[in-house]
């Protein structure tokens, strides 16, 4: 017998069934012709947005559980998961249509999320309950391998690309960990600076971008010496990253400076900043033709669409109570067999 019960990610538990059964209903109708669309987290409301990415007009909303902060594809791109960090549960959703598949109950606190590159692992982080847990993952359930204390308020995750180590920001007591997915043991923890967020590994495996959201920077690791090799200055409140997909550059939100800054990932520098947003911008998702960079603004209950070609903001969309994270539809897999 397993000391720790066994989650599916292919069928709802029978305790939830027919709330995933109404929800599905209402989702089929506010969300039938959902080509293109982008799915955003109203994290204050317990609701996420629906928004036509072509008019770029909210086009329906959906209740989730109690504060949905991060969503994320399934290896086979058929669900994505929204985690219901206070209610305790994880929401799937058709990635293309918003519609609801099934709900799994009893993953306690997923704050934040991912899976390994190699599809072995689910990792989430316990922010309130200062842990993160461990599960292995077959393609269709999750089995939990290890819950692990990582005081203080364990908030972002990113791993190697070997699929060997997760990394963890620890935001109350400023520091990075390093946890060996196949002993789910701590390997190391770096102390870094004050609140460190979100994180972003170069290609290579060579630095750990880190934001700084207690400071005005982004911390640049070397996850192989444990080492801090040095900070970027950004803006105030450096937050998180969006790869550009241009084999150079990477974004960080500024959440309390209002900003966005552009980085130069091969030499570990400032290249530019993109200014005049509406406060708070947080979670970023860049467009399939990779000309225009959307964000939620937390504290302005708005998406925002910035041209990359000339940096500026040129629309604003009206959403509910504190957005976070932000997924485009149309960029579902069909079959993703090592995503990045």
């Amino acid at each position: 017998m397993p000391e720790f019960p066994t989650f599916s990610f292919t069928r709802t538990p029978r305790r939830s069934l027919a709330a995933a059964l109404l929800l599905g209903g209402l989702a089929c109708s506010a969300f039938a012709h959902a080509d293109d669309k982008v799915i955003v987290l109203d994290s204050g409301e317990a609701q996420l947005s629906l928004i036509d990415e072509a008019s770029r007009s909210v086009v329906g909303t959906e209740p989730t559980g109690k504060e949905p902060h991060h969503l994320m594809i399934t290896p086979d791109g058929q669900s994505l998961i929204v985690a219901d960090s206070v209610s305790n549960d994880l929401m799937f959703l058709d990635p293309h249509t918003g519609k609801v598949q099934r709900r799994v109950e009893g993953i306690e606190d997923p704050y934040q999320l991912g899976f390994s590159p190699d599809h072995k692992w689910f990792v989430t982080a316990g922010l309130r309950l200062d842990r993160v847990d461990v599960y292995s993952y077959n393609g269709h359930d999750v089995t939990i391998a290890k819950r692990i204390p990582l005081a203080k308020t364990p908030s972002h995750i990113t791993f190697s690309s070997d699929s060997k180590i997760a990394y963890v920001t620890l935001q109350d007591t400023g520091e990075v960990a390093a946890i060996d997915l196949a002993s789910q043991t701590v390997l190391w923890k770096l102390h870094i600076g004050n609140t460190p967020a979100g994180l972003w590994m170069t290609p290579g495996d060579k630095y750990l971008l880190i934001g700084m959201t207690g400071e005005d920077d982004v911390a640049v690791v070397d996850p192989h010496t444990h080492t801090l090799v040095k900070k970027i200055q950004t803006g105030r409140g450096a937050h998180n990253f969006r790869n550009l997909d241009d084999g150079k550059h990477v974004v960080v939100s500024n959440r309390v400076e209002s900003t966005i800054s552009i980085l130069d990932y091969t030499t570990l520098t400032k290249v530019g900043d993109i200014t005049g947003l509406r406060p708070g911008p947080d979670d970023m998702e860049l467009s399939a033709d990779k000309r225009y960079l959307w964000v939620t603004f937390r504290f302005a209950r708005h998406v925002g669409v910035i041209d990359l070609q000339t940096r500026q903001l040129i629309d604003t969309i009206a959403v509910g109570r504190s957005p976070h994270g932000i997924y485009f539809a149309n960029r579902a897999p069909v079959v993703a067999p090592n995503p990045d």
